[in-house]
């Protein structure tokens, strides 16, 4: 019986750790062929190396898998080429891309510096939009669609204290996603974005995690989920933010209540005082 994912390449940025790990390692137990994309640095974005992604690529082919490192960056156009190069020069085509590379600068907004601010939206939103061109790309010459798994996160939806930045950033992708999956229709290449929550390296000192556990809220539960929206069993949904909580899995939806229509002329702001808690039903 066919795995999963058989004959798929799936590129994964940010598979040195955490979530990035997870997917890798399922993805290729699942039987793609996985880019391991790493720039080996901190938490922060400070610092790089092999390593990370190395190791996760010699499990991979420890337990039987195929698989090929890369240590660039997602934040810059050159990067996503060298990435999709990685792909195209180890295994000749690209099916899937999960953009996954993140790091936190976490300050409140009075506290930010230019470069918190920057760093982040170039890690997450701008790695995130390269990464997704230039596989778009590849897939639309290709002919045969593929899919894209983004992740966004519930900071970006709902909001968090001292996460202006990586909110911004996450929102953007969120915004992004619901995007590229009206334009990819036509390709055949699903877009869609996990939410997760999980305890990894990066969230394990924040005080939204205080006293969660791994084995309750770790990484390994999201995989499944971008793994099967990554698949053909997922051919069918697109432009989907599909919110992950250790076992619990939802979706997250823009809502419109049903408001208030004034029969003629112009609201006075007195009236939208009056109407207020009717216009939020």
């Amino acid at each position: 019986m066919a795995k999963l994912l058989e004959g798929k390449v799936a590129i994964i940025t940010g598979a040195g750790g955490g979530i990035g790990r997870e997917h890798a390692l399922y993805f290729a137990s699942a039987g793609a062929k996985v880019v391991v994309n790493d720039l080996g640095g901190d938490r922060h974005g400070g610092g790089k190396g092999g390593e990370m992604a190395e190791k996760t690529v010699a499990d991979i082919k420890a337990a039987g898998g195929e698989a090929v490192a890369n240590y660039d960056s997602v934040s810059t156009r050159e990067g996503a080429d060298g990435i999709l190069w990685s792909a195209l020069s180890k295994f000749g085509k690209v099916d899937v891309l999960v953009n996954n590379a993140g790091i936190l600068r976490d300050r409140t907004i009075v506290n930010m510096s230019d470069q918190d601010l920057s760093l982040v939206l170039d890690v997450h939103l701008k790695g995130t939009f390269f990464c997704t061109q230039v596989v778009a790309r590849q897939m639309k010459v290709q002919g045969k669609g593929g899919r894209i798994v983004n992740t966004t996160s519930l900071s970006g939806l709902i909001g968090n204290f001292g996460q202006g930045n990586y909110a911004a950033a996450k929102g953007g992708i969120y915004s992004l996603t619901r995007v590229a999956a009206l334009e990819f229709a036509k390709m055949g290449v699903t877009v869609n974005a996990v939410a997760p929550v999980a305890v990894t390296r990066m969230t394990e000192d924040l005080p939204m995690m205080a006293g969660a556990k791994k084995d309750d809220l770790g990484p390994q539960f999201i995989s499944p989920v971008a793994a099967f929206l990554a698949s053909d069993l997922a051919a069918d949904v697109t432009g989907q933010i599909v919110g992950v909580h250790g076992r619990k899995v939802f979706l997250y939806r823009m809502q419109e209540t049903e408001g208030v229509t004034k029969e003629s002329g112009m609201w006075s702001p007195a009236e939208l005082k009056e109407r207020w808690a009717e216009i939020g039903k």
